[in-house]
């Protein structure tokens, strides 16, 4: 017979969001069970900025910081695994894990994160949160002033530029096949000097995911410091699917002002219901969820 074990919130994923939203409930002497499978999407990410305190930390030091600090409160459990399956219960939910364990929670938190899909370009995955980067403000400082690619076309490419351009004047998009930009973005392009390269690229020659180069299908190269790029993303666990939760047109988990899915007792945070990745952003919304979460089951206990 399989364990199990009931909780008053479960929540999957525990990085930035998860752990804030833990810490809310636990200072709340909520039962917390926390389950993690130990793969944050920024994980080759070596320091995190923009946020407070935290600037310029790596990433995997502030979660062993928040976990140490969100474990002092005796209500709150960590269980090392992955969540696999869920499903809706009389008590309220059931999680079953990747190793065969089932837990029970009147609540669930979603602090699963987004699944980067990576372009068929060899060498670029290496490179990813290292020096092939997704977000100015969490990377941007570091390379200002510096040979910079934009890996985009059409209004993603023009959105990057508009913002990167404040950073560096060495500044080219790689469209990486037929542009395909408006009139109006074409010219914005001139007139700040950004080159447009319409070859496609073949690899990204780098060391220890330091880009070096980018080589084109032609044999051509140019030099790079810093390629950005906004990838298609997936959500990281199929559980809110299982249940029900609403996803918006860009993929994200729909929730409320407070966090809370589409389905009753379900809240999420951090990356899968915002299209704002960065780790301040992940720790204000965990901590909102938990917050709201705990609202839900005192009002619950209180007002029945």
């Amino acid at each position: 017979m399989k364990e199990q074990q009931t909780f008053d919130v479960i929540i999957i994923g525990g990085s930035y969001a998860g752990l804030s939203a833990a810490m809310a409930l636990g200072r709340s002497l909520r039962q917390v069970l926390i389950i993690d499978g130990g793969l944050p999407c920024n994980r080759q990410t070596p320091h995190s900025h923009n946020f407070l305190t935290q600037d310029g930390v790596a990433p995997r030091e502030i979660a062993d910081l928040g976990k140490s600090q969100v474990l002092q409160y005796d209500t709150v459990r960590f269980h090392n695994d992955t969540a696999v399956n869920g499903r809706k219960s009389l008590a309220g939910f059931e999680i079953e894990t990747q190793s065969g364990r089932t837990f029970m929670a009147k609540k669930l938190i979603f602090a699963t994160g987004l699944r980067d899909i990576m372009p068929d370009i060899p060498g670029f995955a290496e490179c990813w949160g290292i020096s092939a980067i997704h977000c100015p403000y969490c990377h941007g400082y570091e390379y200002h002033g510096q040979q910079t690619g934009i890996l985009a076309n059409g209004d993603a490419a023009h959105h990057y530029a508009s913002l990167v351009s404040n950073l560096t004047r060495d500044l080219t998009v790689l469209t990486n096949g037929k542009p395909s930009f408006t009139p109006d973005q074409e010219a914005h392009l001139a007139k700040q000097h950004i080159q447009v390269v319409a070859k496609e690229v073949g690899h990204i020659d780098h060391s220890k995911g330091q880009i070096r180069q980018v080589v084109f299908k032609d044999g051509s190269a140019m030099p790079f410091t810093a390629l950005y790029a906004g990838l298609p993303q997936e959500q990281h666990s199929d559980i809110p699917g299982q249940l029900g939760c609403a996803l918006n047109e860009r993929g994200l988990l729909t929730v409320d002002d407070l966090q809370k899915t589409t389905v009753d007792g379900v809240f999420a945070a951090g990356d899968n219901s915002s299209m704002f990745r960065s780790v301040a952003f992940a720790v204000s919304t965990g901590n909102l969820a938990g917050a709201a979460c705990n609202k839900e089951l005192a009002e619950e206990r209180f007002l029945n």
